[in-house]
């Protein structure tokens, strides 16, 4: 059981103070995409020595006083090359879960860093 102070973020006219749903779902894809990322690179037996993902999600307003999320998802991935690194953090995008279940909803951007 995971219990936590919740806020309203001040993007939405909260105080802020304490965890928001927009950070506790930026955890659950980072953790997501993490997982993803690291079957795909034992798929295409890819030697990674090191790998970590950080997902920075953001409240945008939109028409009519709603609110949309925006997503960019950090995967660094140490023991290969840029082009293996670009190319795994894309297949992960495509067989992760929170990724396919937000495609076409949000934004979501992806980059890879070599470490």
């Amino acid at each position: 059981m995971l219990v936590v102070d919740l806020a309203v973020p001040p993007e939405m006219g909260g105080s802020g103070g304490a965890t928001n749903p927009e950070q506790l779902f930026a955890i659950g894809y980072a953790a997501c995409f993490h997982s993803a990322l690291k079957l795909v690179a034992s798929r295409s037996k890819a030697a990674i020595s090191d790998s970590a993902v950080t997902a920075e999600v953001s409240i945008n307003a939109v028409d009519g006083g709603a609110f949309q999320l925006a997503v960019a998802l950090h995967a660094e991935i140490g023991g290969v090359d840029q082009m293996t690194a670009d190319r795994l953090a894309e297949q992960a995008h495509q067989i992760c879960p929170y990724s396919n279940a937000t495609r076409g909803n949000i934004e979501v951007t992806i980059d890879a860093t070599i470490g």
